[in-house]
């Protein structure tokens, strides 16, 4: 009876995808769900046919430089700016993610924080808990309504069309929005500017959902906060480098822009100190993919990644 793969998964994944990864291959769970060193991640491309790594996994050119059994990294989740994929194929690792199945729950978190940073509804909820409201008044926590606004999208891939629909068709706001790509369907009435640049003075609302990494590396930075209306909001749900959080700061703090919704951060756990403190930013733990159904389908799509591959298939979503 041949062997199964042996595969090492860096973190708790839900219950339910552990046991079908458990029935599958010859599994090693992370019952602990600590972060694995370096040389944790060097060690395990060494004694695992497939490393299942995350986005707190630093995978660089120096972990992934001499892998001497592992043959894929089956990522969990979309975004794999934390892998260094040139170096993956020089050493000859496949990368896979898990795209699609997690649209709608990070759409929901822009959304969120889209709100919440607009109608200032998490000061109302802290000023509730600190047992500090007093009652209704007529200018307390006064926000700024949605409607008629102008969303302004960077990067209509399905999420940012998600974002869009919700938006349009739930708030009444009007669309806006760059890619690098023309896009012929964005799914809502939406106008598809030229530059990064123009949606950022048109906007309202800017919503962030192009990749991290590479060129994207604070694409938002002080030149380009400059940009937006004193009146403006930004809105982060993609991932945490692709803002210049000291740029960010500044531009807040100089009243340059009215406020900003963060679900990623540029050097995640660690936040900016600055940003705890402002009443205009919402901040929110990496929730972006954090419902049951989309974390266990994620789970599934590396299943059927790893599945397909050592079936000696071409895996459905492979990047590198």
């Amino acid at each position: 009876m041949t062997a199964k793969p042996k595969v090492i998964l860096t973190r708790k994944w839900p219950a339910k995808v552990e046991a079908v990864m458990q029935e599958r291959f010859d599994t090693q769970l992370n019952t602990a769900d600590r972060a694995m060193s370096p040389g944790e991640l060097r060690a395990a491309l060494n004694l695992y046919d497939a490393v299942c790594p995350t986005v707190t996994d630093k995978m660089g050119a120096d972990v992934l430089e001499h892998p001497a059994r592992a043959k894929i990294l089956g990522n969990f989740g979309v975004g794999f700016n934390h892998i260094d994929t040139e170096a993956a194929r020089a050493a000859g690792l496949a990368v896979t993610n898990t795209p699609g199945v997690l649209t709608d729950a990070t759409a929901d978190i822009a959304l969120t924080v889209l709100l919440n940073v607009m109608r200032r509804t998490w000061e109302g909820e802290t000023m509730l808990r600190a047992g500090d409201w007093t009652g209704w008044r007529p200018t307390q926590l006064m926000g700024r309504s949605p409607q008629g606004k102008v969303l302004g999208i960077i990067g209509m891939g399905r999420i940012g069309k998600a974002m869009a629909k919700r938006c349009h068709h739930a708030l009444d706001m009007e669309i806006v929005f760059y890619d690098a790509f023309p896009v012929n369907d964005p799914g809502v009435p939406a106008t598809q500017l030229g530059t990064v640049d123009e949606v950022l003075a048109a906007a309202d609302v800017v919503s962030l959902h192009c990749p991290g990494g590479g060129e994207n590396i604070h694409l938002i930075n002080g030149a380009r906060l400059a940009r937006m209306k004193p009146s403006a909001f930004i809105v982060n749900s993609a991932r945490g480098d692709i803002i210049d959080e000291a740029a960010l700061v500044t531009a807040l703090q100089a009243g340059q822009i009215a406020g900003a919704g963060l679900d990623v951060f540029e050097r995640e756990p660690a936040i900016t100190e600055a940003l705890k403190g402002m009443a205009n930013v919402c901040l929110l733990p990496h929730l972006g993919s954090a419902t049951t159904e989309t974390r266990e389908a994620m789970g599934m799509t590396v299943v059927e990644n790893l599945t397909a591959f050592f079936a000696g298939e071409e895996p459905p979503n492979r990047v590198a």
